[in-house]
């Protein structure tokens, strides 16, 4: 046991012995700590610098492309699509006439209220004159006497020329009774005339339908005293009007005017007849400009042989627009309103430009561009309000064309 403990307490004094060699005989471990620590702080230190420089450019990027607008871009579409311009008319009976009375009197009797289909020649009334009766019986009992001393003359001339021939009376007296002959002969035709004119205001008792139409309105009736104008106003007796063509006045905007030629055909609509169309016919235009309105008086007619159109209507005119052949079109929201005027940003060499245009046609989500841009321009899709020419943008995708293309 003695032998057995010295054993034990000798081997770790030796192997403290071995340890304590070795690190004597390497006395360059710490010099390389601390370089390698030194290397360390260095590696990290530049490091620091180098991720501070690049957020810095990374932050200068980014500051400049905050800076320029992104923008989207389309293509104007070639030509404006054909549109119908629709515009209220007032529509006319193709003739409408108030039917008077020519001689005065009392009204004996009408034959046709309104509403009734008429034919020309038809006797619509009748009126009673008893006052111009007598008129003109009076009046052919002038002309008998005023036919008897003509006939008393004639023979009073003839006689006095065969007797101045016989030299039984003077040349004066043959003269007299020439002179005499001639005065009668006169007062026969002013009586002739009076008769003729009594007669025919005697005709008038009868009204008469002037053409084939309809009775719009009437205005007396039986016993009515009818005044022929003799001192006051004449009072019409009853309305016709003519529909078997009826008459359709629209008043076409100036900027339309172009578009509108004599002899095309249109569509007119009623609301009392929804899904059907009738067809008209440009005949005539004023080929003048209101100065208040500013609008060109267009007469549109159209056939109604069975009569379902009626005078006063309140109608639709669709006229066909062709498109313009050198316009393009853009979508309304590309338009800027500049004090200078309208104005349409394109991309020209990678800056935004501002150029002026000027419109036609206005379809609501798009217009037409008459000058001013081309199919081939680069237009910039919703541009703000606060773009001026020569700003600096980025192309957020690519190139496309408008809506239909």
């Amino acid at each position: 046991m003695p032998d057995g403990t010295d054993a034990r307490e000798s081997r770790p004094a030796e192997w403290a012995r071995q340890d304590a060699a070795p690190a004597r005989s390497r006395p360059w471990i710490a010099p390389s700590v601390a370089a390698a620590a030194v290397l360390l702080l260095g590696y990290g230190i530049w490091r620091g610098i180098d991720g501070r420089r690049e957020a810095a450019a990374a932050l200068a990027v980014s500051t400049r492309e905050q800076a320029e607008p992104v923008v989207s871009l389309l293509h104007p579409e070639s030509g404006a699509p054909d549109q119908e311009l629709v515009l209220p008319g007032n529509t006319l009976a193709y003739i409408s006439a108030p039917i008077y009375a020519r001689t005065s009197g009392y009204l004996k009797q009408w034959y046709f209220d309104i509403g009734a289909h008429v034919r020309q020649g038809q006797l619509l009334a009748e009126i009673e004159t008893p006052e111009l009766d007598e008129q003109l019986r009076q009046a052919r009992a002038d002309l008998v006497a005023a036919q008897a001393n003509t006939r008393l003359a004639a023979v009073t001339a003839k006689r006095a020329d065969a007797l101045v021939k016989l030299h039984w009376v003077s040349e004066q007296d043959r003269d007299n009774a020439d002179s005499a002959l001639a005065a009668d002969e006169a007062i026969e035709r002013s009586r002739g005339a009076q008769v003729a004119r009594l007669e025919q205001l005697q005709s008038f008792e009868r009204v008469y339908a002037p053409f084939d139409g309809i009775i719009t309105a009437r205005n007396t009736d039986i016993g009515h005293l009818i005044n022929a104008g003799a001192g006051a106003p004449a009072a019409e007796l009853f309305v016709m009007a003519m529909i078997k063509t009826l008459r359709i006045y629209v008043s076409v905007p100036e900027m339309d005017v172009e578009a509108i030629h004599v002899g095309d055909i249109v569509g007119v609509t009623l609301q009392e007849f929804p899904g059907r169309s009738f067809h008209g016919k440009v005949v005539r235009t004023s080929n003048a400009i209101d100065l208040v309105s500013r609008t060109l008086l267009v007469e549109v007619d159209v056939d109604n042989p069975d009569g379902v159109l009626l005078p006063g209507a309140y109608t639709d005119v669709h006229f066909a627009l062709a498109g313009g052949s050198g316009s393009v079109t853009v979508p309304s929201s590309v338009l800027l309103f500049r004090r200078e005027g309208l104005r349409v940003a394109i991309l020209r060499g990678g800056k935004a430009e501002l150029v002026p245009i000027r419109i036609g046609r206005d379809y609501g989500d798009r217009v037409e561009v008459v000058s001013g841009l081309t199919a081939a321009d680069a237009v910039i899709a919703n541009p703000s309000d606060s773009l001026v020419s020569g700003t600096v943008v980025r192309v957020a995708r690519a190139l496309h064309s408008g809506p239909g293309q």
